[in-house]
């Protein structure tokens, strides 16, 4: 059976049985609170239970590394309606150890592409447009520096209000522990 055929039969029953209902909720973040965090499958389940976060708490960004990589991007985009829209207060970028950007090599990434099928050619029109593939495949070498920046990105936003606290934590995806980088309560905005 395929994943989608599979995730459809089970998605019939579990409408049929109204398993729904626990879930239900409002749009707005009980907790008043943003969260991008990276999209590492060991965080899925891990990350709201080792923070007692359940539906409805927060809005919740995923990203490769929890990099918000531009400040126009959908990343920020998407922080800027949680905060206006949906009434969000605070903000809270959450890295991780063992992180697979951490690790992540531009040139092989490149060559990975290639073996998929991307064309030279296509990699050449995207570099002749201006795309710089070092820059907008580059990983990091400490996620602590990593949730820093991404902090300082949000925090600096010329389009954030003023009084939104901007956190910066990195979890042990192995434990849960959340270790500190930024705490928002004792930074100021500019």
């Amino acid at each position: 059976m395929s994943i989608l055929k599979e995730i459809l039969a089970y998605n019939e029953k579990f409408v049929e049985n109204k398993e729904y209902q626990r879930y239900q909720t409002t749009k707005f973040p009980e907790k008043k609170l943003v969260i991008i965090s990276c999209m590492d499958t060991r965080l899925t389940e891990l990350l709201p239970q080792a923070m007692n976060i359940k539906n409805g708490d927060v809005k919740h960004i995923k990203t490769a590394g929890a990099i918000i990589a531009h400040p126009f991007g959908s990343v920020m985009r998407s922080i800027l309606v949680a905060i206006y829209a949906l009434k969000a207060s605070e903000v809270c970028v959450i890295g991780h150890h063992d992180c697979g950007m951490s690790a992540l090599d531009p040139d092989d990434f490149i060559e990975k592409m290639k073996d998929k099928g991307i064309q030279e050619e296509t990699l050449n029109t995207l570099k002749y447009s201006g795309m710089d593939f070092n820059q907008w495949l580059k990983g990091f070498d400490k996620v602590e520096d990593a949730v820093k920046d991404s902090v300082s990105m949000v925090k600096h936003h010329p389009l954030l209000p003023e009084g939104v606290r901007i956190h910066g934590l990195v979890i042990d995806p192995e434990t849960g522990k959340l270790d500190v980088v930024v705490d928002g309560y004792e930074q100021e905005k500019h």
